[in-house]
């Protein structure tokens, strides 16, 4: 598929834009912005694609010549939990959001409006999971959430979007989350390069368990879908992913027996 993107505007003839063309010696090219790309087709095999490269590369431009921006909008009020597959099934939907990283229980009961915008990111991939279009092109892929839930995050979504049939396009400016997507083609408009095949190795994470106590609990509590006192003489365990607190459990033994019952698990 070869795609052709020819952006103009007229040329200005103001008082401030004659001396900036005078000042820095600009050509009437300013006014245009030209990229060209081949791309695998939609009668080719694959289910995600790949479209990154520096700010102002022509990323969107691009993707909007393959189709729309997917851009949903959200019923005011709504949480998301009733917001996204409104007509699937309870789980489905619950295992969505969890499987983009947004498995925070007390979130799924909050409006899209006021949630954070990393939140808003997760919550529009779990209802494109859930929705399934038979194309999808997203925009500003991992730009809004730090690098470490981007990169999880981006393979997560590669696996639940694999368990269907639709084709997605990503559109993103970096570059760490290629080896976690392994995506099926990546464009690069920094080079014009097209690079096929999922032959990436997907980097492995090193989670670190420690004992603790409550002093963590802070960080995990608003995650959690009970609010109780602490547990009785429970020990606390922390996992972390390079130095990040990532997750949490404390287990307590049962008076007389030797299991343990775990909970505050995030």
């Amino acid at each position: 598929m070869k795609l052709a993107v020819h952006h103009s505007c007229a040329d200005a003839d103001t008082y401030r834009a004659a001396r900036v063309k005078s000042l820095f010696n600009v050509s009437d090219q300013a006014t245009r912005f030209d990229i060209e790309a081949e791309l695998p087709g939609v009668d080719e095999d694959w289910q995600i694609g790949v479209i990154v490269g520096p700010s102002g590369s022509g990323k969107t431009s691009l993707g909007a010549a393959i189709g729309p921006i997917y851009d949903p909008p959200w019923p005011d009020g709504a949480p998301i939990i009733d917001a996204i597959g409104p007509g699937l099934p309870f789980d489905q939907v619950t295992g969505a959001l969890s499987a983009v990283g947004l498995g925070s229980v007390p979130t799924w009961l909050r409006p899209h409006a006021i949630l954070s915008n990393g939140e808003k990111f997760r919550a529009m991939l779990a209802r494109l999971v859930c929705e399934a279009p038979e194309l999808a092109v997203v925009d500003e892929f991992s730009s809004v959430v730090d690098r470490q839930i981007a990169c999880v995050g981006a393979a997560a979504f590669a696996k639940a979007w694999r368990r269907g049939r639709g084709r997605a396009v990503l559109l993103s400016c970096h570059y760490d989350i290629l080896d976690w997507l392994q995506p099926d083609w990546v464009y690069d408009t920094a080079t014009g390069s097209l690079e096929r095949g999922r032959l990436r190795c997907r980097p492995a994470i090193e989670l670190e368990i420690r004992e603790s106590d409550w002093r963590h609990w802070p960080l995990f509590e608003p995650h959690h879908y009970l609010k109780l006192p602490h547990m009785i003489a429970a020990r606390c365990y922390v996992g972390l992913i390079d130095g990040q607190p990532v997750a949490h459990v404390a287990v307590s033994t049962r008076p007389g027996l030797v299991e343990a019952r775990a909970c505050r698990l995030v």
